[in-house]
């Protein structure tokens, strides 16, 4: 629940403020003096701070100044009279200014985009708390599915014989994954080896994965082995699996059903104990239905399969993770580059689609580590233009809801609207006014009818 200090020395004006919000689902602390307020942001971190210029012991001023290292968004309360104070205050550190009477729908619009300013320095904040600290699981990122899927990551690395098939669009992390997966399976101390299927020809792949073997000589048999035989204890991961030559796949099925092959050229069976992870951005399911992938094949290796969202459909929680990921990544080789990510670069980066999703990603935070080379932060100048560029129109970043909690903000939104009216708001959504009071009750959803007071509306 956002939570909004109020800080003003006139009890009338707080208690109608924090009416409001509280009537919009925020827990509402109250402040009467600057001493008070220094104290309380310092305890509760409040999301917001709407803060008078004029108290009766310490200035707004004096405030901001004291509570500066808490990184607080505040937005100035003020008087006609003082505007040229409040522009000041702005640039002291205040994300905006309310004159008095303060109209509440200007209110409710500064405040929302107060709380989306605090969310963002939240999760920068958190980029530099968790630096160094940085657990593969959290490679996918911290919403609710992620987690899962994380979990079911782990679950499968421990489980070192089934074979995985990762599902993804190109770049979205498919080989960190499965290095993810080696490295906390029991299989980590042996080697992982990585195979492109699409970067070959059918004769170079089939060379290099089964080997190759001569008949006798005089100094008997010549063969040279294959990395199926070199990830023997260890995992062998092959990308782009949808991309393996016809006359391949049932020698990969037979590894897989028998573990046992021959190289190519080679009469003899070759035993391996190998944990196969394949990867694929083509629908496996149209390519056996068009003939070019072997059925058998497929549901050997979709035992398990693991789908990667694309980055524009992940929170952005979960990209905040993978920005600190990839940050931690590049300070190892870049040691000059700048230490932080400013909040300004990081909303444009949220924005962005990211069509090239992981890959993408890194590139223009390597670009922004060079050219940022001394900054203390890589500032949106670092960025490429096309993320600078970034409106966010279109990109809808997955946020986990039931459908319960998206109609009850559905009906707080439309009750809002309406200042309260019941009826309007039934109209609107399309259902009688008795099925909205039942709603409003059972969601515990409540906007009370408009009020007044001196001057403040």
């Amino acid at each position: 629940m956002p939570s909004v200090l109020i800080v003003d020395d006139e009890r009338d004006i707080t208690s109608f403020l924090g009416a409001f919000f509280e009537r919009n689902g925020h827990e509402v602390l109250k402040a009467y003096t600057g001493e008070e307020a220094v104290s309380l942001i310092r305890q509760r971190r409040p999301d917001l701070v709407l803060l008078d210029l004029r108290l009766p012991d310490i200035s707004g001023f004096d405030v901001l100044e004291r509570v500066k290292e808490e990184h607080p968004v505040v937005i100035m309360i003020t008087g006609h009279g003082d505007v040229s104070l409040a522009v000041q205050a702005m640039q002291a550190g205040a994300e905006s200014f309310l004159t008095k009477p303060i109209e509440l729908a200007h209110l409710g619009a500064a405040a929302e985009r107060a709380f989306e300013k605090a969310h963002l320095r939240q999760m920068n904040l958190y980029l530099g708390e968790r630096r160094g600290a940085f657990p593969a699981r959290t490679l996918l990122g911290s919403s609710p599915p992620m987690r899962e899927l994380a979990g079911q990551i782990e679950l499968l690395a421990r489980s070192d014989r089934t074979t995985v098939l990762l599902v993804g669009e190109v770049g979205t992390g498919k080989g960190r994954v499965a290095d993810v997966m080696h490295r906390q399976s029991p299989r980590a101390a042996q080697r992982f080896v990585e195979v492109n299927c699409a970067a070959l020809t059918a004769a170079s792949l089939d060379s290099e994965l089964f080997g190759v073997e001569q008949g006798p000589s005089p100094e008997g048999d010549v063969y040279r082995p294959g990395l199926l035989e070199a990830a023997s204890g260890g995992t062998l991961f092959l990308d782009e699996i949808g991309d393996l030559d016809a006359h391949l796949q049932p020698k990969l099925l037979r590894v897989l059903e028998g573990k046992s092959f021959r190289r190519q050229g080679g009469t003899r069976e070759v035993q391996v104990d190998v944990r196969l992870i394949a990867a694929t951005s083509r629908d496996l399911v149209a390519e056996v239905t068009a003939g070019r992938f072997r059925e058998d094949l497929y549901y050997r290796l979709s035992v398990m399969p693991i789908n990667l969202p694309p980055l524009r459909a992940r929170a952005r929680e979960d990209l905040v993770d993978l920005i600190g990921h990839l940050l931690d990544e590049l300070r190892v080789n870049l040691p000059e580059g700048p230490t932080e990510l400013d909040d300004e670069a990081l909303e444009h980066m949220l924005k962005y689609s990211w069509p090239g999703n992981v890959r993408e990603m890194r590139n223009v935070l390597e670009r922004a580590f060079i050219i940022g080379r001394g900054a203390p932060a890589i500032a949106p100048m670092h960025l490429a233009a096309e993320v600078r560029d970034a409106s966010g129109v279109g990109v809808e970043h997955h946020i986990p809801r039931t459908l319960a909690e998206v109609e009850r903000q559905h009906i707080d939104r439309t009750l809002r609207a309406h200042d309260g009216n019941r009826t309007r708001a039934a109209k609107e959504l399309g259902i009688s006014r008795a099925t909205l009071i039942k709603k409003i009750k059972e969601y515990g959803s409540e906007v009370r009818q408009p009020m007044s007071y001196g001057g403040v509306r």
